[in-house]
């Protein structure tokens, strides 16, 4: 088996017949008997027809004979295979020995080769000769899985196959059930748990299952749930604890098929059942995804299967012994293309390069492919009217073009015609000097053209022209954080488009607006088990499953879709989700002019309902990115906690300590003598003053300006307007009146506007100081940010006490002034509130002449 899912038996009848008898085939295009002399690429692309026989439908286990043609001998053929002339595929084959031994083989050229462990040699019920994907029985367990087996009673094992058309990160699961030691017929089963890595590699593990629940290892090393065998004792040194042998296995089509052995008596009596191949014994099968391989589980885990019973999970009895062939007819796959898939983008060069044929899709092929963006002959996704740049770093000798030709390599030279869209001769390059094509697909450009090479066949692959797409119906997207997932956006007056594609598989796919997952508002999108696409809003305070929950947003517009595994969501919300306040949602809002912090994660399974730890993501971003999204652009968040704690110190300093201390000197500090009091006012009125103006400007080039929007800066500002408002105020102060005894009204006026506007700049100053806590907390989530707004508080509550014990003291050594309780001196002017506040050499020169022109008297209060 090559493609097509191809099975059956070749019997050569004589030298000019043979005879194909239970065969499965999937229908192709235009496909024949073939014969080639060698295995190698060129020689099976340069072979003949060797019948007139059309195989053109599907194929269940069918019998038919086929008389070769004309002038076609046996010794012709060394390889006899099923081709599709129009692809030039190789659907299945045998490559047959020279002499009487006619003897079947594989070459390892044209389809994987059974393990070193597997004996071609070994007889079965059919004959003689036969390959990995033969048994001697098959049953069926649901529509996607069935079951094959061969027995070797003589050397006490039994070849297992499991195939399932399921998904590439799904597993099969089959074994035997404990039914004598437990009711429930899961627990206490020996299942062997089959499926392929991330690089397409086959493997089958040897598990036992005492929970139901994924694999768990406590504290104390014990483990319970469905854990490999080798879990439970630690180690397998030696293979007595894990007895599945994998054989073979393959991805073809969509169909998962592995093949392995194990004995059906084993050494380890403790987690392997023993098979008694004579007896009806209780079989168990799932189906279900599994986790991949990470730090606390180093191995390929089986999720819960979920689904009804017989269609993704089921029991039966079954004896080995008794021949069962139930399967007739191939699996028939939904989704056949395991190939990634590549969305192209406008903003981003597709890297076009060699490398080796791994898992080309379209078998037999040159030992050297195209790979895009370090992926092998992936699928590409192109948009009309969205421009496809290419970057061909692939070699001198490979010219990268467009063609309408599946096969490529210059379709005119196989006396062919096909259409070339973009590239050709020009088109190469090395990684040293790349060579740029760009090609945009237009209404003209059919759904499905190829990329190739211009010099040899069968290099690229498929590519899918769809119309329009994310980069046309947004206006704006950046790459986000490590580049694995896409942001997209458009704004409008009251709300905001936005979608978020993975570039690469997933199970979910979800992006949240923070600087974190904790205390973020999220976005998840998934597509469930009936191929229904979800997207669900989430207010997430905590790092478990019980600490995301579910919002209201008010979300329109919504789609979501999964293609080979690269899960897509778009959705439309207001800019502001609600009116209300009593919601968590409705302080999500989104400010055009701010720039708004995203994040993504990417995760195995998601669910609407019953979240636990399984629904935790498995990638995550390292860092947010600042999206701004007027300008359409993004950059790296950067932490400017340091910057902003410079900041908040100057402003505190100012605010707190030199402006609320100059003011205090006026009011209390008059009745020292001279003018200390002003020479202390205006010392420190100046000085915060200058330190105020200097955390603007360093607030200000740091944040790249100023989000007027924000309660903070609107604080700050007021603030800072009055302050500044101030020494302009005092070069305006009117002129003292002749009579030191009668205050004008214009200077009354202004002494009024001094001392309101002095209060009114410290009160604002405060709020501006408690309002920059709050943002601080807001933007980083701080923990610390609480104990700053009480220590805050608990400072401005002592310099209240302050003022109200020396407000006392004023005004008790007011009233012992008046009423005699000190010495007073007759016409001592320094008491004088209405001297000059900021001029000191004019209240200097005032008090001088007042001195000169005046008799001092002194009056001392009388004993009483």
């Amino acid at each position: 088996m090559v493609r097509h899912q191809v099975r059956g038996f070749l019997t050569i009848v004589d030298d000019c017949s043979f005879r194909v008898s239970q065969f499965d085939m999937l229908s192709g295009s235009d496909v024949h008997f073939w014969g080639s002399i060698a295995a190698d690429f060129d020689n099976f692309t340069n072979g003949f027809m060797i019948s007139d026989y059309k195989l053109n439908e599907t194929y269940k286990n069918a019998s038919f004979s086929v008389k070769l043609s004309r002038n076609v001998t046996w010794d012709r053929i060394q390889v006899l295979s099923i081709c599709d002339l129009l692809t030039e595929s190789d659907f299945g084959h045998v490559i047959l020995s020279n002499g009487s031994d006619l003897a079947p083989t594989l070459s390892p050229d044209l389809a994987p080769s059974p393990a070193s462990n597997y004996s071609r040699g070994e007889e079965g019920k059919f004959g003689p000769f036969s390959v990995t994907t033969m048994f001697d029985n098959c049953k069926v367990l649901s529509n996607d899985y069935r079951i094959w087996w061969s027995l070797s009673v003589e050397r006490d094992f039994i070849d297992i196959g499991l195939e399932a058309a399921i998904a590439v990160q799904n597993y099969m699961a089959f074994g035997w059930a404990d039914t004598k030691a437990n009711s429930e017929v899961m627990i206490g089963g020996d299942v062997a748990v089959a499926g392929f890595t991330e690089e397409g590699m086959p493997f089958v593990d040897d598990f036992y299952i005492t929970k139901y629940s994924e694999c768990t290892i406590n504290k104390d090393g014990s483990a319970h749930g469905v854990c490999p065998d080798t879990i439970y004792e630690g180690s397998d040194p030696v293979g007595l604890v894990n007895n599945t042998k994998l054989i073979y296995g393959h991805r073809k089509d969509g169909v998962s098929f592995i093949r392995y052995r194990r004995p059906m008596v084993s050494v380890d009596t403790k987690y392997d059942l023993p098979v008694n191949y004579t007896e009806n014994m209780t079989v168990i099968w799932a189906l279900g995804l599994m986790r991949p391989p990470d730090t606390f589980r180093p191995y390929y885990s089986p999720q819960n299967h979920g689904g009804p019973m017989s269609v993704t999970y089921g029991h039966l009895v079954l004896n080995v012994s008794e021949q069962v062939n139930e399967c007739l007819g191939p699996l028939d796959a939904a989704n056949k293309e395991d190939q990634d898939l590549i969305i192209a983008d406008a903003n981003k060069p597709l890297v076009v390069t060699t490398g080796p044929a791994v898992h080309y899709p379209n078998p037999p092929n040159p030992s050297k492919v195209l790979y895009i963006n370090k992926k092998e002959a992936p699928v590409l996704k192109v948009e009309r009217g969205v421009p496809v740049r290419f970057s061909v770093q692939a070699g001198h000798d490979v010219a990268l073009y467009i063609t309408s030709d599946l096969i490529g390599g210059n379709a005119t030279l196989r006396n062919k015609t096909e259409t070339i869209y973009a590239g050709g001769p020009e088109a190469e390059g090395v990684l040293a000097s790349p060579m740029e094509l760009i090609w945009e697909p237009d209404r003209n450009t059919p759904d499905q053209v190829y990329y190739q090479s211009l010099y040899q066949k069968k290099m690229g692959w498929r590519v899918q022209v769809v119309d329009g797409g994310l980069s046309d119906m947004y206006n704006n997207s950046v790459l986000l954080d490590d580049q694995q997932v896409t942001f997209f956006w458009t704004l409008s007056k009251d709300s905001i488009s936005i979608a978020a594609r993975g570039e690469k598989k997933s199970g979910y796919i979800a992006i949240g607006f923070g600087i974190g997952m904790v205390n973020s508002y999220a976005y998840v999108g998934w597509v469930d088990d009936t191929g229904k696409g979800h997207v669900n809003s989430y207010w997430i305070d905590g790092r478990d499953a019980s600490r995301v929950h579910p919002t209201n947003e008010n979300l329109t517009n919504i789609r979501c879709k999964s293609e080979n595994g690269i899960i897509t969501f778009e959705f439309i919300r207001p800019l502001k989700p609600c009116s209300h306040n009593d919601r968590v949602e409705c302080k999500n809002i989104i400010d055009p002019t701010t720039p708004l912090k995203v994040i993504w994660a990417l995760g195995t399974k998601w669910s609407d309902e019953h979240l636990n730890e399984k629904n935790m993501h498995s990638e995550t971003s390292h860092r947010p990115i600042r999206v701004l999204l007027m300008g359409g652009s993004a950059e790296a968040e950067q932490d400017l906690r340091p910057v902003l704690a410079v900041h908040g110190f100057m402003m505190f300093l100012s605010w707190g300590i030199l402006l609320p201390g100059g003011i205090l000197a006026a009011r209390y500090l008059k009745h020292v003598k001279g003018d200390s009091w002003y020479q202390i006012h205006v010392s420190l009125q100046y000085s915060g003053l200058a330190i105020l103006l200097l955390g603007l400007l360093f607030a200000v080039a740091e944040l790249r300006g100023l989000n007027i929007s924000s309660a903070h800066v609107k604080f700050g500002l007021a603030a800072i307007f009055l302050a500044c408002a101030q020494p302009v105020n005092a070069t305006m102060r009117p002129k003292k009146s002749a009579n030191a005894e009668e205050v004008s009204s214009k200077r009354r006026l202004w002494e009024y506007f001094h001392l309101i506007v002095g209060r009114s700049a410290i009160i604002v100053g405060i709020a501006a100081l408690f309002s920059g806590m709050k943002h601080l907390g807001d933007r980083y989530g701080d923990e610390n940010v609480h104990g700053y707004i009480w220590a805050l508080i608990l400072w401005f509550v002592i310099g209240t006490m302050i003022v109200v014990y020396l407000e006392y003291h004023e005004k008790q050594r007011r009233r012992d002034r008046v009423f005699g309780r000190s010495n007073w001196v007759l016409g001592n002017l320094e008491e004088d509130d209405s001297s000059d506040l900021l001029n000191s050499a004019r209240a200097s020169s005032q008090k001088d002449k007042q001195h000169s022109g005046l008799m001092e008297v002194q009056l001392e209060p009388l004993n009483r």
